[in-house]
């Protein structure tokens, strides 16, 4: 029970007990009940009965008993850090109330520690969910926006702004956790893009059933990273290159064309031409998801689809703007 609370109880107790003794009117009751509880001396109303003495003992008894109480509340409050703490998690709650087209990151372990050095390297704003407590703490100390909780319950992924990200990452420890997370996050947001981890190759249908558009089984990608450094190290040097912001001035990227853009149908040639495109065409993906490669200049960019793109930091960010007005 807070200090506030026993304050009311005892100011209660008081009113009520001196009408009942004293027959005192509820005003002459209450400030009978305020100077008896923060002992100022003032005079009493009218002389008290000895029932009313008795009364009045008790009231002061409590009085020092619930000041006790709240001055000891206060010092753990403020000695303790908990006021830190509490500063803390509302500072973090504003700042997650600010963020717009951010991840969602459901679980600190070990691959949500990679997800969300990536997220910095690209500099994609992100919210973390976990119930561990000393991930939690680890993360406020680092000053992460992190919601403290159990990312398969609706209330936590509201808080960490679900209607409000861009994608979320189900990368709890168990593929149990991670398929109710995609679950609730898809029954919240119909539209969110959902990538989730897998241990196992039979959880992998559970979790698309659950919402997850993408299932990333990390054992599986290790073992081919490891087979194609082994045939074609150079070439899987490359990819890890242009793949990861910061490494070559190469960037590949997705780019997607709007219905009205002025890419939307014409061939790849005439958009090299008439808007100026430099970056390498690899694939084309259609609307209804169909990839088309390779690609050449008669190839046409359809409307609603995309573009894999190859090219410097200038040439894919021209592609962009070209593909999006």
């Amino acid at each position: 029970m807070s200090a506030a609370t026993l304050l009311v109880t005892l100011l209660v107790y008081g009113v009520i007990g001196y009408q009942w003794i004293e027959s005192m009117r509820f005003l002459d009751a209450l400030y009978m009940t305020v100077i008896t509880i923060t002992t100022v001396g003032f005079g009493e109303v009218k002389p008290l009965s000895d029932a009313g003495r008795i009364f009045t003992i008790s009231l002061i008894l409590s009085g020092v008993i619930v000041a006790t109480y709240s001055l000891t509340t206060i010092a753990t409050f403020l000695f303790a850090g908990e006021w830190r703490q509490y500063w803390r998690q509302r500072r973090c709650e504003a700042m997650i109330s600010a963020l717009r087209q951010h991840v969602i990151v459901c679980g600190f372990g070990r691959v949500g520690r990679h997800v969300v050095e990536e997220l910095r390297t690209e500099k994609i704003p992100y919210a973390i969910i976990d119930k561990g407590a000393p991930a939690v703490q680890e993360l406020e100390s680092e000053g992460e926006l992190v919601v403290r909780g159990d990312a398969a319950h609706e209330a936590n992924l509201v808080a960490a702004g679900i209607h409000r990200a861009r994608g979320l990452v189900a990368c709890a420890n168990s593929d149990a956790e991670n398929v109710f997370i995609a679950l609730t996050a898809r029954s919240i947001c119909p539209t969110l893009n959902i990538v989730a981890r897998a241990d196992f190759e039979e959880s992998e249908p559970k979790l698309r059933r659950a919402g997850a558009n993408r299932v990333i089984r990390p054992n599986h990608l290790a073992g081919r990273r490891m087979v194609n450094m082994l045939t074609r190290p150079d070439v899987a040097d490359f990819l890890d290159e242009v793949t990861h912001t910061g490494g070559l001035e190469l960037l590949v990227e997705q780019v997607a064309i709007a219905p009205s853009s002025s890419l939307a149908g014409i061939r790849l040639e005439v958009a090299r031409e008439k808007h100026g495109l430099e970056a390498t065409i690899l694939a084309v993906r259609s609307a209804d998801g169909r990839f088309q490669t390779p690609v050449d200049g008669n190839t046409l960019l359809p409307p609603g689809g995309l573009v894999i793109a190859i090219g410097t930091r200038p040439q894919i960010e021209r592609t962009i703007q070209v593909a999006q007005r």
